[in-house]
């Protein structure tokens, strides 16, 4: 298909669709609360809606006084019925696939359900926003000349009991509207491969010789990926490889560590870079504007929003708010429900808002990994911006990263121990930790009390980690590719104690 006609009808979509999205940056409360009402309606036959009784809730204070909030845990017994293939439990259509992540305290693994609904109006909606947005503010883009090598962690789809499970890009892709498969490299078939390693060749040597105008993926698998096709090729950058190469969306992990590793690999000035905020449970948030971390909140994908102030999270006195009550720059756990039939669900992500008119957010951490035993709240955002502002003063560069607490022992003060994998060494560890403790105090308040004098909490410790020391223990751990992520920050030393065995 010529390029201008892909244009023109892109256009078109554009138009039509920025009409609704004018609608609930315009009315976004509003918005929210139809959504609301229209999901209890949808689900009152369900077991879950005769058990709060949907059909009575008119409002959002009642539906806060009925209907609770829960975990995975609180949700896992209903759904493995649903898995089984038991229907009209949680939402009203027959849940034919779901999501695998990582486990929680009762289950090794979590398998969020997945409705055509979900599909059609959250996951795929967000898709054709993204390109929408990035049109919309790059008029002279020549995105469609080309394809999206997008990298998913991929595995294939398990089917039993009539249902399916599988990593959540193994369903998309298996679900792939026509036009995404005709745009996308590489093929289903190398993307849906089982063994990472083998996968990652397969898709260099498939996307080398196409003309590729985007990436999608997640920061740091992608990385990986990145630096294969130019061993692969012998090229000095990316742009000899992909000369109309000009955005990268990305999501899934923080882009803050990767940013000048990034630049390195990517040299042209006019490079776009793309955040997006999406999990298995649902695509929430999309960079709207040109060099801009903020991220739209999407309020009209079959997700209702509500969001506990992380002062009182998993407290006594731990409560919700509405969208229309958040404050900005304060982080908040989000509750989510949606058109996969979640009630009041807590994901584990934490954010602040940016901005209340748009509603804009950045993801500032999860709700477990942060380091809080002496009171000093680290949080994984405090974490990131601390070494990419002790790194570009030392010239250093990190691949990746893991924390835990030193408990207090005897007279002994408490800390944090650090082990980090560096691309570049920094000239002096001393001086990097020093700056280092100094740029978390400058972003912490409560860190720089508890270090003040050393009063409740030494200097931290940092260790260097091997080359590879991180691939080797997702490997290990059966986790390459795709969402897997390194615990960042851990009130428990066990991630710590695992890895710096394996740092010999």
């Amino acid at each position: 298909m010529p390029i201008p006609i892909v244009n023109s009808i892109a256009s078109w979509f554009l138009k039509k669709r920025f009409h609704q999205i004018e609608l609930f940056l315009k009315y976004p409360n509003e918005v929210q609360n139809e959504l609301l009402l229209s999901l209890l309606e949808i689900a009152k036959n369900t077991q879950i809606g005769k058990e709060y009784d949907f059909a009575s809730i008119k409002n959002y204070k009642t539906f806060t006084e009925r209907v609770p909030i829960k975990n995975y845990d609180g949700w896992q017994d209903i759904i493995e019925r649903s898995r089984i293939g038991e229907n009209n439990l949680f939402w009203p259509t027959p849940i034919k696939w779901f999501a695998k992540s990582s486990g929680t305290t009762r289950a090794k693994s979590k398998f969020i359900p997945v409705s055509q609904e979900s599909l059609e109006d959250c996951h795929y909606a967000a898709s054709k926003d993204l390109l929408c947005m990035y049109l919309n503010n790059n008029e002279n883009s020549q995105l469609f000349t080309g394809k999206s090598l997008r990298l998913g962690g991929s595995k294939e789809l398990y089917k039993e009991n009539g249902t399916s499970f599988g990593d959540l890009s193994a369903i998309l892709i298996d679900n792939m509207p026509f036009w995404a498969e005709f745009s996308s490299t590489p093929s289903s078939k190398v993307s849906l491969m089982s063994d990472w390693e083998y996968k990652m060749q397969a898709i260099v040597n498939e996307t080398i010789n196409e003309n590729v105008t985007s990436l999608a993926g997640v920061p740091s698998w992608m990385l990986v990926l990145l630096n294969n096709v130019l061993e692969t090729t012998g090229k000095e950058s990316l742009n000899e490889v992909w000369p109309n190469l000009e955005v990268y969306f990305h999501g899934g992990v923080s882009f803050t560590p990767y940013v000048n590793q990034y630049k390195n690999l990517l040299p042209k000035k006019d490079f776009k870079y793309y955040e997006i905020y999406n999990a298995s449970e649902g695509f929430f948030a999309i960079q709207d504007q040109n060099n801009s971390n903020e991220l739209l909140l999407m309020l009209d994908y079959g997700i209702f929003y509500e969001f506990i102030p992380m002062e009182t999270y998993e407290t006594p006195e731990e409560y919700a708010i509405s969208l229309s009550e958040v404050e900005l720059n304060k982080n908040y756990a989000i509750i989510i429900t949606t058109n996969a039939g979640l009630w009041r669900y807590k994901i584990g992500d934490t954010i602040r808002f940016t901005s209340l008119s748009p509603y804009r957010i950045k993801i500032s951490g999860r709700t477990k990994h942060h380091i809080n035993v002496f009171g000093e709240e680290l949080i994984i955002e405090n974490a990131e911006e601390a070494l990419k502002k002790v790194c570009k003063r030392t010239k250093a560069e990190i691949k990746d990263f893991t924390a835990a607490p030193v408990f207090m022992e005897g007279k002994e003060k408490g800390a944090h121990e650090w082990l980090i994998e560096f691309k570049k060494l920094p000239k002096d560890i001393d001086y990097f930790n020093e700056l280092f403790d100094n740029a978390l105090k400058a972003l912490n308040s409560d860190y720089e009390a508890k270090r003040y004098n050393n009063l409740t909490l030494n200097k931290p410790k940092i260790n260097i980690a091997r080359e590879n020391l991180f691939y080797d223990w997702l490997k290990l751990n059966n986790k390459l590719g795709g969402q897997h992520k390194i615990p960042r920050l851990s009130n428990s030393r066990k991630y710590l104690e695992e890895l710096l065995l394996l740092n010999t």
